[in-house]
């Protein structure tokens, strides 16, 4: 009698030590699997907030402090006199207005005018509709340098050289900075909105327009984040139309005045490196204003950066959701 039950409870104590040692093992093999994520989240994030780290340094320096090889990232002295002289010579509130005027009604017109018209293309049939959508496509594969000139002539010929309206009115026809793409994105979000919504509609007498506009429209929220951060990001970061259409400082955006700033402060630099040290003192110093450039540059980009904080979650929202399950 006793033989059995000593063989039961050998049996019961190796299921035990098995079930501890695979325990033990999911464990392990968890430790390891986290280990190695969040070091490689950190190897990749530190690659993409590494130049912005750079540039905060750098914008805190002296000139000397710059050109000193001994000196990497906290400065001998911190000063702020870098964002000053950078504030005024980037003319920052009238170029902060015109960025403003530019990305943010740009992105605005082409939230209402993309999304109207990727529903048409998501939802209706038309005569051509395929030979349209292939056109659209290729207005998005044909780069803007190919078209300009027509585009400048035209905008020329209609007395809008030096105003907003090359940008303005392009957004509002669906056309503007990546317009293409924003359509395909709404398209790409109602095609999986379900039908039964407009069938509803419809039973209650909504015609298509006021479907859309009251049901649709609003439902396509993650869409509009999306499509209008990067409205913003990349109307306030393009300085190749604003270069052909706004040919007077008066109406540069932020992105013009810094690059015009960057071809002025090389050669201020030098001029004031040579003013600051003698030439005992100047040994193994190269004459720079990155200070100033990398402190313009700070003051160009925060007004996205403030942005994104605020829209992150819903960005992210936006990016992971193509739509409601439809049918």
């Amino acid at each position: 009698m006793d033989l059995p039950i000593i063989r039961s409870v050998q049996a019961l104590t190796k299921k035990v030590d098995h079930d501890k040692k695979a325990l033990l093992m999911r464990r392990t093999k968890s430790i390891i699997g986290n280990t190695f994520y969040y070091v490689l989240l950190f190897s990749l994030s530190f690659v993409f907030v590494y130049p912005l780290l750079y540039m905060i340094s750098q914008s805190f320096m002296r000139p000397s402090d710059v050109a000193d090889a001994t000196v990497q990232w906290l400065p001998k002295v911190l000063t702020f006199q870098n964002y000053v002289e950078a504030f005024k010579s980037i003319n920052y509130w009238n170029g902060l207005l015109n960025s403003m005027w530019i990305s943010f009604g740009s992105a605005i017109l082409q939230i209402i005018s993309c999304s109207f018209i990727g529903y048409g293309f998501a939802r209706y049939k038309f005569p051509l509709k395929g030979l349209w959508l292939a056109l659209l496509v290729f207005t998005f594969l044909v780069p803007p340098q190919t078209i300009v000139v027509p585009l400048y002539i035209f905008f020329s010929d209609l007395g809008w050289i030096n105003t907003l309206y090359p940008f303005i009115f392009p957004a509002l026809f669906g056309f503007g900075l990546k317009g293409a793409l924003f359509v395909l994105i709404f398209i790409q979000f109602y095609l999986g909105l379900p039908k039964v919504l407009e069938e509803a509609a419809k039973i209650d007498g909504a015609g298509p327009f006021r479907t859309y506009w009251t049901i649709m429209f609003p439902l396509a929220k993650p869409a509009m984040v999306v499509v209008f951060l990067f409205s913003v990001v990349w109307n306030w970061n393009d300085v190749f139309q604003p270069n052909m259409y706004l040919l007077v400082p008066e109406y540069f955006n932020l992105a013009q005045n810094l690059a015009t700033f960057n071809g002025n402060a090389n050669a201020q630099g030098v001029i004031q490196m040579q003013q600051m040290v003698s030439a005992s003192d100047a040994f193994g110093l190269t004459p720079t204003l990155l200070n100033q450039i990398m402190a313009a540059v700070m003051l160009t980009i925060l007004p996205i950066v403030i942005l994104y904080l605020f829209v992150q979650r819903a960005f992210v929202e936006g990016i992971e959701r193509s739509g409601i399950s439809g049918e």
